[in-house]
This record gives C-alpha cells, structure tokens and sequence, in this order.
C-alpha cells in the first residue's frame, strides 16, 4: 500500500525544506507546497523539492473566474504536480474548467472548507447551517463538476466517501493522539481518517516541528 501521508513544507528557505523531505522520505508518501512556499519561491521551488523523488501536491486553491483559474492550471503544467486544488465555492464552471485545463496526471481537489473554520465563522460569511452540511453540498457540486476528489476535515469524510464512493479525498489538520492542536478547529488522528475513507493524510506541524522529524514520521506511518 502507499503511504498516505503528504508531508506539508512550508518553511521558509527551499534548502531546509528540500533536506526535511530527504530525511523523512522513506516515511511519506509525498510533498504538499502551500502558497507560502509557492509564492516565496515559485516554480523554482517546486523544481528544487521535485528531486526528492517524490509526488508533489500543489495546495494552491485557485479561486477566481473560470478562464483565470484555467490559464494558472495550464501555467503550472510543467511542474507536473500530483494533486492540485481549488476553492469548489468558486462554482461549477470554474471547477469544469479547471479540471479541463489540468494535465492529464494531475488530480484536481476541490476545497471544501478550511480547517481552522467552525460554524460562527460560517455564519459570518453569510452561509447558513452546519459545517457538515456545507460540505456535503460543495462535494456533491465537485462531483457533478467532474473533479477527482474533495479537501475537507476527518469529521466529514466518512459521510462524504459514503456518497461518493469513488472520490479521491484529502484530509488536513490531522493531528497524532497527544499532540497540540494548534490553530485547526476540527481534527482528527491520521488513523481515524485513513479508517473513514481518506486518500492523503496531509501533516505538517507534528513533523516538521518534531524534536526528531524522522522518529515522528515512523510513529505516525505506524498508526497506519
């Protein structure tokens, strides 16, 4: 089976995070790049974490009108990522689009709703009843848009791989048993998501600010 687990580099210097990866890499499965990384070292970047040799997951979550969100699909086919997402509250068009301008290898997620999100911070934004509900409309809309999978937390990916039973899903804000908790909201352990149907694990935190990266990576490849 493959490791599940994408690692989230989003440190500062391409170095640091070309040589966490390298140490880890017998641990994970592959490398997600958020807009952090993305936007302080661009396509460089990618290229440098690339040689790690393994998969890489764009967490770009493009959201704008159909044909912009194209054309930055279509802008990043050269660094051939694995998985690349968008924001599914960007609509259906946009999402038709996007996935129609992806390579012919790359899985396009759909965002469901972030993780340091709970049910006030729905209601702020004007969007009406649970957190579960919304994602479960936005993955149903993902779906019939013809993307590959969803983004969404450990809470709702039981139910959402119960609809969808050939959905690719990406589960963040994971966090060991023990471990803080930080700035997510809605967490749960790699075990329990992989368990509920999860198709990547992203971890960030629990290993790369780890006192021993590789020791915490074979902890968590072990609950797995």
């Amino acid at each position: 089976m493959t490791n599940p687990v994408y690692l989230a580099l989003d440190l500062p210097r391409v170095e640091a995070a070309r040589d966490l990866a390298r140490k880890v890499k017998g641990h994970i499965g592959g490398i997600k790049l958020g807009l952090e990384f993305f936007c302080a070292h661009g396509h460089h970047g990618v290229h440098e974490l690339a040689q790690v040799g393994l998969p890489i997951f764009l967490d770009l979550k493009f959201h704008d009108i159909p044909n912009t969100v194209a054309g930055a699909m279509q802008a990043i086919h050269v660094l051939e990522p694995a998985i690349v997402t968008v924001h599914a509250s960007g609509g259906r068009a946009m999402m038709e689009d996007a996935k129609a301008a992806a390579g012919e290898h790359t899985k396009v997620v759909g965002v469901t709703m972030l993780t340091s999100l709970d049910e006030r911070d729905l209601a702020r934004t004007g969007v009406n009843g649970s957190a579960h509900d919304q994602v479960l409309r936005l993955a149903e809309l993902a779906e019939a848009a013809g993307l590959d999978g969803i983004v969404c937390s450990g809470h709702e990916v039981g139910e959402v791989h119960r609809q969808w039973k050939s959905g690719f899903f990406v589960v963040p804000g994971l966090r060991p048993a023990g471990s803080s908790v930080g700035d997510q909201k809605r967490v749960v352990t790699p075990r329990q998501a992989r368990d509920d149907g999860a198709s990547v694990l992203v971890i960030g935190r629990p290993i790369s600010k780890a006192d021993d990266p590789l020791a915490a990576a074979k902890a968590i490849e072990e609950t797995l």
